[in-house]
């Protein structure tokens, strides 16, 4: 009995050992098993949200979250996570996607032809999540208050209806196109030039849209990797409140081809607003003058910038502010565009001729905005550019980016690699050289602001200075100090040091290696010719908008200025 008894006991604690590991890789592999099969199933479902948003003729863009109440225009329930269409607006829920690419139609960029020629488009309604504050055509009372999918919006006058006011008549009724029927290029526009184009006629001025007379196209050429990122969000927002054809993302399309558009409409009204920093807008302005090349000069539209750069010197100088973060409505931008004014601004060729006896290279040629300079400033961009190149996500922030400008600044203030620059360079302007006192840097400026928003050649505006523009085809070249004395003239506790206004600028580096730069494009140069001339000019738009205090005295001294002059004169 005693052995019958061990012998149980031994299969007892064999089982109860078996029972243990069995439980233990249950507690383990179990979950491991569960956390596989839901990234699979994850895996699986996006590559199929993938391929629907591939096949579809919806710009779909898949959220994890809206960031208003949402309601799917399929299932009328209330979404979270789904999808929206940049063009249209179109919201739906994951598991609706396929159902909405069978229901609902997009925004048409060209209108199918039916063997004959259009004039007007009927309204394309879609029902439910219309924007906020949004009012009935109808009994002009606010629409989208009820929780719920409800009422009707155009996608493309953006009229909103609510329920009980939609009638037949309204669904047949002929599109306006809105507000900014001034500034979109209507499908059956674009179905009529096609048929043109296909006719060999090439007579576009005679099929002007609404018989408007001052219809006046906008195109957007947006830089989805400028400055602060929001360049995708706008993408979405333009694409709603005009025919998506006309937007552009700079990332996948480069600026001469986006800008073939412009051959497709009538002469001289085109208007082109760029999205992104002064680099977008110097890119913008070189593929214009690629079409004066073509023999296309009919066809040069304007220039607005809406700055989502660093620094934004050259949209600051033009009244399109020194950055933006989404603080103005797209729809407020439309109409700033609309209402702008045209003016010139130089551009000028910088030519970089390399010392030497034995040098063969083609001398580096750079088209100019902005400004060109040597020294402090130069260094501190190189230095931020070697860096951002490195690890460009860290420099996704307007203010992470100026908060390096300052670190390398500060490093610069205690190290003076630039000093003694009076001894390694000799200036001339318009042939006559230019004696130098000590200085670190030297600046040749086109436009008025410098820097991320300093007036560099008024200083602290309290002693007398030429008149500087930038259409008048001069430059004005100042020297600094170092940069502690740049960081003094940004806030205006010091003068430049003004050297002259000149039409040809001529810089000679005798000896060593300095920093340079053209339009915030830093380098490294050796001893070199440096010779800056007129080049062309370029057709830009200047927002008038509301001014700063110290824009508003730099405006009165310079027509006190002006006043005096005429005086003298």
């Amino acid at each position: 009995m005693e052995g019958t008894e061990s012998r149980s006991g031994t299969v007892s604690s064999v089982v109860a050992d078996w029972s243990l590991v069995f439980w233990t890789l249950c507690s383990v592999i179990l979950p491991v098993l569960i956390t596989l099969w839901c990234s699979f199933q994850r895996s699986r479902r996006q590559m199929l949200i993938r391929d629907i948003f591939r096949k579809s003729k919806h710009d779909w863009h898949y959220t994890d979250l809206f960031g208003q109440p949402s309601y799917c225009c399929v299932c009328a329930q209330h979404v979270l996570q789904g999808a929206f269409c940049n063009c249209c607006g179109l919201r739906v829920s994951e598991g609706c996607l396929k159902k909405a690419d069978q229901l609902f139609l997009c925004k048409e960029i060209m209108m199918r032809s039916n063997g004959g020629a259009h004039s007007s488009m009927p309204h394309h309604w879609i029902r439910g999540n219309v924007p906020l504050c949004s009012c009935c055509m109808i009994c002009k009372q606010q629409c989208g208050t009820q929780p719920k999918l409800c009422d009707y919006r155009c996608v493309w006058c953006q009229y909103t209806v609510h329920d009980e006011c939609m009638m037949d008549c309204l669904k047949t009724e002929e599109c306006t196109f809105g507000e900014f029927r001034d500034l979109i290029i209507p499908p059956y526009y674009l179905s009529t030039i096609n048929q043109m184009r296909k006719d060999k006629r090439t007579n576009y001025e005679k099929v002007v849209p609404y018989c408007r007379k001052h219809w006046m196209p906008v195109i957007i050429l947006a830089n989805t990797r400028s400055g602060n990122n929001m360049g995708e969000t706008l993408l979405g927002e333009f694409k709603i409140l005009l025919n998506p054809v006309q937007v552009f993302d700079l990332s996948k399309i480069a600026p001469a081809k986006a800008l073939q558009l412009c051959t497709l409409l009538p002469c001289n009204a085109v208007r082109v607003l760029v999205c992104g920093g002064d680099g977008t807008v110097g890119w913008v302005l070189d593929a214009i003058d690629e079409m004066k090349i073509k023999g296309q000069e009919r066809y040069i539209p304007q220039v607005a910038i809406l700055p989502l750069g660093t620094g934004n010197d050259l949209s600051n100088t033009l009244g399109w502010g020194a950055g933006y973060a989404g603080e103005v409505p797209v729809e407020q931008i439309l109409r700033n565009v609309m209402e702008a004014d045209g003016i010139k601004l130089d551009r000028w060729k910088v030519q970089v001729t390399n010392k030497g006896y034995y040098n063969l290279r083609k001398p580096k040629v750079f088209t100019m905005n902005n400004y060109f300079s040597i020294g402090p400033d130069a260094l501190m961009a190189l230095n931020f550019h070697a860096h951002r190149e490195k690890t460009p996500s860290l420099f996704s922030s307007r203010i992470i980016n100026k908060a390096v400008y300052f670190f390398y600044g500060t490093k610069d203030c205690l190290v003076q690699e630039c000093k003694d620059l009076n001894k390694k360079v000799e200036l001339e302007l318009d042939g006559e050289r230019i004696k130098l006192p000590n200085l670190e840097g030297i600046i040749v400026l086109n436009i008025g602001y410098w820097g991320g928003g300093c007036r560099l050649w008024e200083g602290m505006g309290d002693e007398p200075y030429p008149l500087a523009r930038h259409d008048d085809g001069l430059l004005e070249v100042v020297g600094v100090h170092g940069s502690f004395h740049c960081a003094q003239i940004q806030v205006k506790l010091a003068n430049p040091v003004r050297l002259g206004q000149a039409h040809t600028v001529r810089l000679i580096l005798k000896s060593s290696k300095m920093p340079m730069q053209v339009d915030g494009e830093p380098w490294a140069q050796g001893p070199c010719t440096v010779t800056i001339t007129h080049k062309t000019h370029a057709l830009m738009l200047y927002h008038s908008g509301e001014q700063t205090d110290d824009e508003a005295s730099s405006m009165s001294e310079q027509d006190h200025m002006r006043e005096q002059t005429d005086e003298d004169v």
